[in-house]
């Protein structure tokens, strides 16, 4: 309990209000889950990574791109062969790494420290998730939610970098992206990609957009 009430006192501001729903994040969040500040704003709801794994269950290897804390690696690996979870910040990628741990997948999942752009060219797999920072909680307040507002890069150039990889790919998006822009990117193959579009909602809240592009059939 004393310890449970300093994690408490040491929550800044700007993370109290998803303190409030950490078990929506990591239903296990009391068995040592742990997050930097950013990962509590940027991590998948559990909810929601759990629907995502199921759309590619049996997958061989999925490429999780922009792994944060782990909350997508987690549920793709309790359901896919193998998951590659690459970031660009080795402090993520340990507390990723340890989190995966406490739901027993660690042995199923590839943590590497590095820029998926950079890596892109060598990694293969069956699928790539890309859930790209969105910019922080302050994308809320953008009307429409366009994919150049995406980083390290917009979102045609970084799904692009994905397609050579799989036609299959699953892009975690904001509530308020512009669906219409992002669905086009099918078009970026010939023929264009199967598209599906979801919004994902969480104790009835609206909290994002995930769009299938690609096949189904893994199992």
């Amino acid at each position: 309990m004393a310890e449970k009430k300093k994690e408490k006192e040491n929550v800044t501001p700007l993370v109290r209000k998803y303190w409030l729903q950490r078990y929506d994040l990591f239903s296990r969040y009391d068995e040592g889950i742990k997050m930097d500040e950013e990962g509590w704003f940027s991590v998948t709801p559990e909810e929601i990574a759990a629907r995502q794994a199921r759309w590619c269950a049996g997958a061989g290897v999925v490429i999780d791109a922009f792994a944060g804390v782990g909350g997508n690696a987690i549920q793709f690996a309790q359901l896919c062969h193998h998951v590659v979870a690459v970031d660009i910040d080795p402090k993520k990628v340990a507390l990723a790494s340890d989190n995966a741990k406490i739901y027993g997948v660690e042995d199923n999942i590839d943590f590497i420290v590095g820029d998926f752009f950079q890596l892109a060219p060598f990694l293969k797999g069956d699928v790539v998730f890309l859930a790209p920072p969105w910019g922080g909680p302050s994308y809320k307040a953008i009307e429409n939610f366009t994919l150049d507002l995406l980083k390290p890069k917009d979102g045609h150039s970084l799904f692009q970098v994905a397609q050579a990889i799989t036609p299959n790919i699953i892009m975690y998006l904001p509530r308020n992206v512009d669906v219409l822009q992002a669905s086009a990117l099918s078009w970026l193959s010939s023929p264009p990609l199967n598209v599906e579009i979801e919004e994902n909602f969480v104790r009835g809240n609206s909290k994002g957009i995930t769009i299938y592009f690609g096949d189904t059939l893994f199992t």
